[in-house]
């Protein structure tokens, strides 16, 4: 069997609903495919849809972990990605991709330019750090400390950032659940993807990108401010920006509705829903 056919199996792809157009959610970091059980059905019910396993979360196979080679940048993850479309029976794929598989799917359609028809994007960002005029959010100090932290103790690096990502005091058991995910990640190849999601800069591939794009933004995200993602609007050739009314940095957790709403909208826009769907 080749890469590619091994994929589904190696991401531990799940499928559901039905259709010839297919939508694909890519999970951000510390989360696996779960973290889309509050969208996804809404979606699965109007066209069919894939979810999988970055490689070291949830089920996938961790005998693909390759940190020195494959998986040096976030080019490997891209290649994952990429096998597991190519492996997919469709007429065209939408991409959802959260944080850092936003930019993960970024690579992927540069790469692979007719992949993807349309690409929706959640709280994305190209680059973490402010570097000049651009405004990441972070310094490269506040990052180094976090990375130090995470190196040294994982658990407690969790506990510190997660309610950080999520930024929503009046939820605290938001960010309880996702440090718990975290910690369910193989340590090492979360440490490793952990590193490549804060020190990337995706910038380069913005204007190269030829799917239309979707960005959907969030009110007090730390980890993608507005600034961030405005550089993202105006760097892709072809994007629509939604400004959410949703806190943090996981509007699909938080505010599942409108994620769904944001999402089925502009899915009904492409053409990419059954004439029938609610």
């Amino acid at each position: 069997m080749t890469t590619s056919q091994n994929a589904l199996k190696r991401h531990a792809v799940s499928i559901e609903g039905t259709g010839d157009d297919l939508v694909v959610f890519a999970h951000g970091y510390g989360c696996d495919q779960n973290v889309w059980q509050k969208v996804r059905p809404a979606v699965s019910a109007m066209t069919k849809t894939v979810a999988f396993d970055t490689t070291g979360a949830g089920h996938s196979d961790l005998s693909h972990f390759q940190p020195s080679r494959r998986h040096a940048g976030l080019e490997g993850y891209a290649c994952d990605l990429i096998d597991v479309c190519e492996e997919l029976d469709a007429r065209s794929i939408t991409f959802v991709g959260h944080s850092v598989s936003a930019m993960i799917g970024v690579i992927a359609a540069v790469k692979k330019p007719d992949l993807f028809d349309s690409m929706v994007l959640i709280t994305p960002s190209a680059c973490y750090w402010n570097d000049g005029a651009y405004r990441g959010g972070f310094d490269r100090q506040q990052l180094d400390g976090l990375l130090e932290l995470m190196g040294s103790n994982f658990s407690n690096w969790a506990d510190v950032v997660a309610p950080i990502i999520m930024s929503n005091p009046y939820r605290p058991g938001l960010a309880s659940e996702l440090s718990q995910s975290f910690c369910r990640w193989n340590e090492p190849a979360a440490k490793h993807f952990g590193y490549l999601t804060f020190m990337s800069d995706c910038r380069s591939f913005l204007s190269s990108v030829r799917p239309d794009c979707l960005l959907l933004e969030c009110t007090d995200d730390t980890i993608a401010p507005r600034s961030a993602v405005a550089h993202l609007h105006e760097a892709l050739p072809s994007s629509g920006l939604v400004k959410l009314q949703a806190q943090g940095h996981c509007p699909h957790v938080s505010a599942p509705e409108e994620t769904v709403h944001a999402i089925t909208r502009y899915l009904r826009s492409r053409g990419r829903l059954k004439l029938n769907a609610a």
